[in-house]
């Protein structure tokens, strides 16, 4: 394993992404953890993050005494600059500016910059105010840029290196092999991380946690997420696990069906089906502040949960399919550093009142590695496809108040934006699309008479792991296409848009 501790830095993801994706198995540590734990696990080498502070400023985080002498170490931006400033150098504020492309000159060996296509000068990426003055004893030059004269730094001896550019974006050039050179020549780390050996770990995880008798309830909502954590419980625990379907009224067309029909009988895991849809539609009325829909979702999630767990004898764990880019999104893994954008309904943990222990098997898994661990387990193509959904469900595409009639509207429309995508053969080239329905009414004209309807919003985008997200590209005949047959098929639109907006600076979501 290497170790990743991360200083608030938003990319510090794709470290951990460029060396699975090699192979390497990564664990990310927040900076202000106890690193007792994580050191426990023996790491081979550890990589420090950038950041968003200074470390010329005394409350800013720093490594943990513990960290230094365990293991190679690696330090990235902010993580050079600690690095450099607690083992006695210097690091200077604002002297030196660099954001963007620089160019980097590598002026002596080093494994760090082993196996790269090019000679000695390559494009890199900077973000950086503050940079390294003084060296520390024992460290040498290894590259520099224009605006860094120890653009990268290392002290062989030791095993530290540390540099000022970001390997880990792709405006880099060849920083991933830079990453895997620290992890493979410097660490010795093998390339044997596979997720048929995370499928065995978190089976031997789950059985620790939950002991020989424990049961366990998970929450299903029939996407992918919940599905392949479901799977996982049931392989590492069999019929202690039953699953708790919350059909909360917010679901896509046909989907409370589709959910019992292959959970119930193709994998015969023992299966509530709670309608609870009156519950949550009642507690949602008047409300059109998406954070405030967020919390009343997961919040009444909870209480059912809470309400189905009591019938079930003996359950005392609460599975989630919660992801890392969940996580990352709403809380700060360096202890305020980074910005929460939005919340999620299953992060955060659980009520004090409610007596079950969390089981998160997916939590350090990004979604292009649930599907793979999908597939290992043996789940069908079509589930493990399937495009994301929230777990707020519809009510947050829906600007606004939510009700009955508008969520039939959005269904139907939904369905058949997703239909055209299927018969064009578009479906597997999309990371998500789906149909918004926006709290606006405009003047049309349908059969020679006026009409006032409601605006339908399309969105459709392509991405790795939902972190970042690109525009899907439709031709403006398939766009027309869409548009008519929603305003023919579904009664209550009469005026279809699509949403050409990035991730950043939009969300994929709406809210």
């Amino acid at each position: 394993m290497i170790l990743i501790i991360d200083f608030g830095s938003q990319v510090t993801q794709l470290i951990a992404r460029r060396l699975r994706d090699a192979g390497i198995y990564t664990e990310i540590m927040p900076s202000t953890s106890d690193s007792a734990p994580y050191l426990a696990k023996k790491p081979k080498g550890v990589i420090l993050s950038g950041g968003p502070n200074s470390v010329t400023h005394s409350d800013t985080p720093r490594v943990p005494d513990a960290i230094w002498n365990n293991a190679p170490v690696l330090g990235i931006c902010y993580g050079q600059q600690t690095m450099c400033e607690q083992l006695g150098g210097k690091v200077e504020a604002g002297t030196s500016r660099e954001f963007g492309r620089a160019r980097l000159e590598v002026i002596t060996e080093c494994l760090l910059f082993e196996n790269l296509p090019y000679e000695t000068d390559f494009d890199v990426w900077m973000s950086h105010g503050d940079h390294v003055a003084e060296l520390p004893d024992g460290f040498e030059v290894v590259a520099c840029s224009k605006g860094a004269p120890f653009a990268a730094i290392a002290n062989s001896e030791l095993g530290y290196y540390g540099v000022q550019f970001h390997p880990e974006v792709v405006q880099t050039v060849g920083g991933t092999q830079i990453l895997k050179n620290f992890a493979t020549l410097i660490c010795g780390c093998e390339n044997s991380w596979s997720m048929a050996a995370y499928k065995s770990q978190a089976i031997s995880d789950i059985k620790e946690q939950v002991g020989l008798n424990g049961r366990v309830i998970c929450g299903l909502s029939g996407g992918v997420d919940s599905s392949v954590a479901a799977i996982l419980l049931h392989q590492a625990i069999g019929d202690r696990l039953t699953c708790v379907f919350v059909d909360h009224g917010l679901l896509r067309k046909g989907e409370a069906e589709e959910v019992v029909a292959l959970f119930g009988s193709r994998y015969n895991i023992p299966l509530i089906h709670k309608d609870a849809s009156k519950l949550f539609l009642s507690k949602l009325e008047g409300v059109s502040d998406p954070e405030q829909k967020r919390k009343i979702i997961g919040a009444s999630f909870i209480d059912v949960f809470d309400e189905e767990a009591q019938k079930i004898s003996g359950a005392a764990f609460l599975a989630q399919g919660t992801l890392y880019p969940d996580v990352i999104e709403s809380i700060s893994v360096a202890g305020g550093n980074n910005v929460t954008i939005k919340s999620h309904h299953n992060v955060g943990g659980l009520p004090e009142h409610m007596k079950l222990t969390l089981v998160e098997p997916l939590r350090m898994l990004f979604k292009d590695e649930v599907r793979q661990l999908g597939r290992e387990l043996g789940l069908p193509e079509v589930l493990v496809g399937r495009h994301p959904f929230p777990g707020p469900g519809l009510a947050i595409r829906m600007p606004g108040s939510i009700s009955e009639d508008k969520l039939d509207i959005l269904r139907n429309a939904d369905a058949v934006y997703l239909d055209a995508i299927r018969k064009a053969g578009l479906y597997d080239e999309i990371w998500q699309a789906f149909a918004v329905l926006l709290p606006v009414k405009t003047v049309g004209v349908m059969g020679d008479a006026r009409s006032y309807e409601y605006v339908c919003g399309l969105r459709a985008v392509t991405s790795t792991d939902g972190m970042t997200a690109d525009i899907y590209p439709f031709s403006s005949e398939f766009l027309a296409h869409v548009a008519t047959r929603i305003i023919n098929e579904v009664s209550g639109i009469n005026r279809v848009v699509y949403d050409y907006t990035s991730k950043p600076p939009g969300t994929i979501e709406w809210e």
